[in-house]
């Protein structure tokens, strides 16, 4: 017989840490929701495992879209756009952006959200509620050079920890760049079952079902 996580009775009793980081950017989650997953779904601690179908239908998930300008290839600055997406009813929600690579910040939209707050390079929501979404935009500089030719933007640590697991998420992540300036040279994670690839000349997206602490990146490379 399967096991299942048992619900969490009382909020300040229990307690649920999700992290999701993109371009060093960290989201902790205080205070737990109702977890009914089997055991096999969450993965240990130094584990990763993508899914071919995701567990928990209609929860949780996350998109971005980086797009790099031209002038990204000099300043390393890059404008991304993120949206955290059918949220769980949590009491506090802290974004924390690294402020050695943040340039610029703002929330396009929420609901759901009691409490909303720009401080700094954090952005803070309290009394969220079930199906709560954030978007966010922000400039952030993320394109490192890697070689003479070569840059790298990296996505992660991408996770939702729960306890000393990490739960099933779904992310969405889409890279633009000026097609007469630079060409993909790779992409990590690789396409499989979990991981979804598509690219164009001037863009990329990775569509993952995982669970676990996973890094994402592209290389391009300069024509």
């Amino acid at each position: 017989m399967p096991q299942t996580l048992p619900a969490v009775p009382d909020p300040d009793a229990r307690r649920m840490a999700t992290w999701w980081r993109w371009l060093a950017c960290a989201l902790t989650a205080i205070a737990p929701s109702v977890v009914a997953l089997e055991f096999s779904d969450i993965a240990r601690e130094g584990e990763l495992r993508f899914l071919a179908t995701h567990p928990e239908p209609g929860g949780y998930r996350y998109e971005s879209r980086v797009r790099i300008l031209a002038e990204s290839f000099t300043t390393g600055i890059v404008e991304l756009s993120t949206c955290h997406h059918q949220l769980d009813p949590i009491r506090k929600i802290v974004i924390a952006f690294n402020p050695k690579r943040l340039q610029d910040l703002s929330i396009t939209s929420a609901s759901g959200i009691g409490g909303l707050a720009v401080k700094d390079h954090h952005v803070e929501m309290t009394e969220v509620s079930r199906g709560a979404s954030i978007c966010i935009e922000l400039r952030s500089k993320a394109l490192d050079r890697i070689s003479q030719n070569t840059f790298r933007l990296q996505a992660g640590p991408l996770m939702r920890r729960y306890l000393d697991g990490y739960l099933p998420m779904q992310a969405s992540l889409t890279f633009e760049w000026p097609e007469q300036l630079a060409t993909l040279e790779q992409t990590h994670p690789r396409p499989q079952p979990g991981v979804v690839f598509n690219a164009g000349s001037d863009r990329a997206t990775l569509d993952m079902i995982f669970a676990g602490r996973l890094l994402a990146n592209i290389d391009l490379r300069l024509r």
